[in-house]
């Protein structure tokens, strides 16, 4: 089977006995054509932290890059915390967008956007706002105050 390249020359597609089943690009994909594995119910999880590092939150749809961070190496940080559950209800919201009836991802749906909630509410009453809408919340607009939310070195003292 060809494929049509913008007026550049036909190239082959994979062909139609290509596995799909383990998450990683197969040999069989041509290197120029998309792919992305089909994801079951109830997949495998990776913690917070690692979703955050590898992009997913599911294994079998990370395709690692060279540059990837390893999850264990991120700064332990409350907003780094933050960071990762906002993360990881992002991936389960697209997750369930196509799986609405797996009742294990949206068990985990409300969890995770409970515990984001919740670390929201505790970073912001330590730190301040972290967002201009938060920022609205308070007797007086806090927004350009200093330090800016991301400097953690001085922002987060351990």
């Amino acid at each position: 089977m060809l494929i049509e390249n913008n007026g550049a020359r036909p190239v082959s597609a994979a062909p139609a006995s290509c596995p799909d089943n383990n998450g990683t690009l197969p040999s069989c994909a041509g290197l120029a054509v998309p792919y992305v594995p089909f994801q079951q119910n109830n997949p495998q999880k990776y913690s917070q932290s690692e979703a955050l590092s590898n992009g997913t939150l599911f294994p079998g749809l990370n395709l690692p890059f060279r540059l990837a961070v390893d999850g264990s190496s991120l700064p332990t940080t409350p907003l780094a915390e933050l960071q990762a559950l906002e993360f990881v209800v992002l991936e389960l919201g697209i997750y369930l967008d196509t799986h609405k009836d797996d009742a294990e991802a949206f068990k985990l749906f409300k969890q995770f956007s409970a515990m984001e909630k919740a670390a929201k509410a505790a970073y912001e009453s330590k730190y301040g706002p972290i967002t201009k809408e938060a920022a609205a919340a308070g007797d007086s607009y806090q927004w350009l105050s200093d330090p800016w939310p991301w400097n953690f070195a001085q922002n987060e003292v351990k």
